[in-house]
């Protein structure tokens, strides 16, 4: 079964790998089986000399000879057929490749050589296999002229990049699984970063579970949190809106029915103040979708009036738990992003342009912080922002390129119909199927791809797979990896920090790669992981202030301005020169609901006492 090395010929080729002062007659081994996938190859341990050499290790790339082609394998099994290892003589050996592909000379002399994934010539018995050479590798993960950037080095060879088409990657959309600890964020940043330098085009909004890429990317990023976010009520839709006033629960359908028909007339109160509840037909008709300003009070109002409508005796019950609901969630401070102080006037403008840079003055990146905020908060906000994310990428006709990452996504993107907010995922979804069309790419990332929407993974053509121990999770990778491949993912669960294995439409074909290193101060996170770990001497747990932000109450001296601002429309939440005095009260008309001290010009008023 064995091939005596003095009775081997030479390779036609010579070989780049090995070392000047080694005989050319040399072979490392011989094919001594062959199918249409893999192939079994027969070798040595030792040398002659009885040393161990090495040169077969599980992971790394060999060659086959044939003359005008070489036929490329990667190893993923390597044993002794008796078991046994002797100290007398040489030790043979049987190498399990899986075949890849094959790399051709170029047609003209010099030039490079070009790999091909498919094999139109397969190895005979006795073809002799050798370790890869380093332009062959180079040819393997070619990406034939794409628009490319380095991310690291290959395993096996780090003089040689690690590249991948940027475009392709961005553009079908891409994922980032691994497990707890591996260098997964760190590894976003990493792209994000590179991204940005190739695509200065790309605007990049982060959903940001555990408050930690912004210190990664601080000269490109704008922080966005549940205290300087400004997302106005009325940019919800229906469904989003109804998600917070039900906090998660199940939605009752005649509320949502009364609210179906009650917001339309509250928006057209505020379009048209003298018009009463009469409610324009036809190609402006407003409905509960619209992003049109309305008011709480106008809301609340219309309540109360059908309250009040005899016709409407057997609907007070629904009509009188849906007022409290509005009136629980618009006093809570968890949802002050919501029903803020600014006044309601029409902002959509300036709440598109800070939330997704629009321009971006230099800082492309907003991270959105999410951390202590409650999830029905968290479900709807996501919602909102991934469904005008691809709304922007619509109409701007292909002009605003958007990349909306998804850390943790399994969070809002369970494989579970019956967890999550469904239209968080229906936005995400659409992201996934339409987005690239129009400009609109998606970047998942999680540490459990067997608990994600199948439909979102399914959608990613580019994986960066990193150590990934749970067998359902390297089940899911090992259904979207090719067949000619599907041995590299052997290694899943052994990978080092930093290591991947990338495999899609962004490399030329499935890439075993180390991440460049980042340095240590932008690390995500790194900044927290400062300040637990050194602690200032005498520092104690202050109890009172984790108590206060529990609660999410604001202290007295802001809530005594908070809602009695006047608010110049033409600044943001979190501007430096956001906030001014608070202004004396307004005297309320007569016609107007008082118990909420609201009339159109001071949204947001605390009622007075006569």
């Amino acid at each position: 079964m064995f091939v005596e090395r003095e009775a081997s010929v030479g390779e036609p080729t010579s070989q780049e790998r090995r070392n000047a002062e080694q005989n050319d007659r040399r072979i490392l081994g011989n094919v001594v089986q062959c199918d249409g996938a893999r192939a079994t190859i027969a070798a040595y341990a030792d040398d002659v000399d009885g040393a161990v050499t090495g040169l077969w290790t599980v992971g790394k790339m060999i060659s086959i000879n044939l003359g005008t082609t070489r036929t490329v394998g990667l190893v993923y099994g390597i044993g002794k057929s008796d078991r046994a290892w002797s100290n007398e003589g040489q030790n043979p050996i049987e190498v399990s490749i899986e075949l890849i592909g094959e790399v051709r000379d170029g047609a003209e002399p010099g030039a490079k050589p070009v790999f091909d994934r498919g094999i139109t010539t397969y190895p005979h018995i006795g073809a002799v296999a050798h370790r890869i050479r380093s332009r062959d590798l180079q040819a393997v993960y070619d990406l034939a002229g794409r628009h490319s950037i380095t991310i690291g080095s290959l395993s096996q060879d780090e003089a040689i990049a690690a590249n991948i088409a940027i475009d392709d990657t961005l553009a079908r959309h891409f994922a980032i699984v691994g497990t707890t600890g591996v260098g997964k964020s760190t590894a976003v940043s990493l792209l994000l970063r590179k991204s940005i330098a190739a695509r200065p085009d790309l605007r990049i909004l982060i959903l940001d579970p555990h408050n930690e890429f912004a210190a990664s990317l601080p000269e490109y990023c704008v922080k966005v949190d549940s205290k300087t976010l400004d997302l106005p009520f009325w940019m919800f839709k229906l469904e989003e809106f109804a998600e917070v006033l039900f906090r998660g629960r199940e939605t009752v359908p005649e509320e949502i029915d009364a609210l179906r028909d009650l917001i339309p007339l509250a928006k057209n109160l505020y379009r048209n103040p003298n018009s009463g509840a009469y409610l324009r037909r036809g190609n402006d008709a407003l409905t509960a979708d619209t992003p049109v300003p309305y008011r709480i009070a106008d809301l609340i109002k219309q309540i109360d009036e059908r309250m009040g409508m005899l016709e409407s005796k057997n609907e007070r019950p629904t009509l009188k738990s849906l007022k409290t609901r509005i009136e629980s969630a618009s006093a809570d401070p968890r949802y002050r992003f919501m029903f803020s102080s600014r006044l309601i006037e029409d902002t959509i403008h300036e709440t598109i342009g800070n939330i997704f840079r629009v321009p971006h003055h230099g800082r492309p990146v907003t991270c959105f912080e999410m951390a202590g905020m409650p999830s029905e908060v968290v479900n709807s906000v996501c919602s909102v922002l991934a469904r005008l994310a691809f709304d922007l990428a619509l109409w701007s006709e292909g002009k605003l390129q958007l990349l909306l990452l998804c850390e943790e996504a399994h969070r809002y993107m369970p494989a579970d119909p019956r967890l999550g907010f469904a239209p968080t995922r229906h936005a995400l979804s659409r992201i996934a199927k339409e987005g690239r069309k129009y400009g609109c790419y998606l970047g998942v990332v999680t540490q459990r791809p067997g608990e994600l929407d199948p439909t979102i993974l399914s959608q990613c053509s580019t994986f960066f797979a990193m150590r990934l121990a749970n067998e359902q999770d390297q089940a899911i990778i090992r259904s979207a990896i090719a067949d000619s491949s599907a041995s590299t993912l052997a290694f899943l669960s052994s990978m080092g920090q930093r290591e991947a294995i990338a495999f899609g439409e962004g490399v030329a074909t499935t890439m075993r790669l180390k991440f460049e290193r980042l340095p240590s101060h932008l690390l995500p996170g790194a900044a927290k992981r400062e300040e637990i770990e050194s602690p200032k001497a005498g520092d104690d747990v202050d109890l009172v202030a984790i108590v206060e932000r529990l609660r999410n109450v604001p202290k007295p001296t802001q809530q005594a301005m908070a809602f009695a601002e006047v608010v110049d429309s033409g600044r943001q939440a979190g501007d430096p020169d956001y906030r001014k005095p608070a202004t004396g009260r307004v005297q309320s008309d007569d016609d107007f609901d008082m118990r909420y001290g609201l009339k159109p010009a001071t949204f947001g008023l605390r009622p007075q006492n006569d």
